[in-house]
């Protein structure tokens, strides 16, 4: 149990460097599209020996292809390369508190979609998450009205990333669904790559897939086999912190009193709604991972 605990906190701890990472290749004159590629190209790659050890094979009904390109579209196009974008026109702290918005549009969704009760516990954190974002926004915050949108739609789009795997692993493993949503993902990012990178950058495009990308997901996947999700869900929120902490003692980034309140709020909200969560494993691992 106490290992599955570690796991959480390690895989929760990669994904909060993943805008340190954007931050860092941005710096070598990348653009998002090229950073995202060569990070689901690497963890395509590192996948597929993985599947391989794992004994679990490629094959899928053809009728599920056109679900895996609408999955790979807005779960890896627009919602990696969203967050990539935010990162780099404002900072890492402020796109990942955005990031967290997602359990917004996810109760929404959810009532939507599959007809989720509305809670009280589900309405204070609605509550609590819009003020968060206005907190962290405030007037003196140097963040443009774009940053903002497109901070947002990041949350949108991580949301969407949920709500599409709770229909992703009713018919295969988590495992064959992350493979076959970076490959459609793959795809979609081709016509926007600029295919030549510089020599500097291809340690840390292939750190960005190793670690926060697939040693994330696995370590996140095989704790969900003794921890409780809701319970994972819950420490799993320690990326912000990872995110605020790494981006000041690298970048100096801070935040300003009424953004650090704003963040508790956004973190608190997040946490309400997965202290709600039934246990829903093989949907945990696809719904957190990113």
């Amino acid at each position: 149990m106490r290992r599955g605990y570690l796991f959480v906190v390690l895989a929760a701890g990669m994904w909060g460097t993943l805008g340190i990472f954007a931050k860092y290749l941005d710096g070598f004159g990348l653009s998002t599209f090229t950073m995202v590629f060569y990070r689901v190209l690497f963890a395509l790659a590192l996948l597929t020996v993985y599947l391989r050890i794992r004994d679990i094979g490629f094959s899928i009904k053809r009728s599920r292809l056109k679900f895996y390109a609408l999955y790979g579209f807005f779960s890896i196009f627009l919602f990696y390369t969203l967050y990539f974008y935010t990162v780099t026109i404002s900072s890492v702290s402020f796109a990942v508190l955005l990031l967290y918005t997602a359990p917004v549009y996810s109760i929404i969704l959810g009532r939507l979609i599959f007809g989720e009760k509305l809670t009280g516990e589900k309405v204070l954190a609605l509550f609590l998450v819009m003020t968060g974002v206005v907190l962290v926004n405030g007037v003196n915050s140097g963040f443009s009205i774009k940053a903002l949108l497109f901070g947002l739609l990041t949350g949108f789009t991580y949301a969407l990333y949920g709500v599409l795997a709770k229909f992703a692993v009713r018919n295969e493993e988590p495992e064959k669904v992350l493979f076959y949503t970076l490959l459609f993902g793959l795809f979609f990012l081709l016509p926007f790559t600029n295919f030549s990178v510089p020599a500097g950058a291809v340690p840390y495009l292939f750190a960005l897939a190793f670690f926060p990308t697939f040693l994330g997901y696995i370590l996140y996947n095989h704790a969900l086999k003794e921890v409780e999700i809701s319970r994972a869900s819950i420490i799993a929120t320690v990326e912000p912190v990872v995110a605020i902490t790494v981006a000041f003692l690298l970048f100096g980034e801070t935040l300003s009193p009424g953004q650090i309140i704003g963040a508790a709020l956004i973190i608190g909200g997040s946490i309400i709604v997965h202290a709600r969560e039934k246990e829903r494993p093989k949907e945990g691992a696809l719904e957190e991972g990113h």
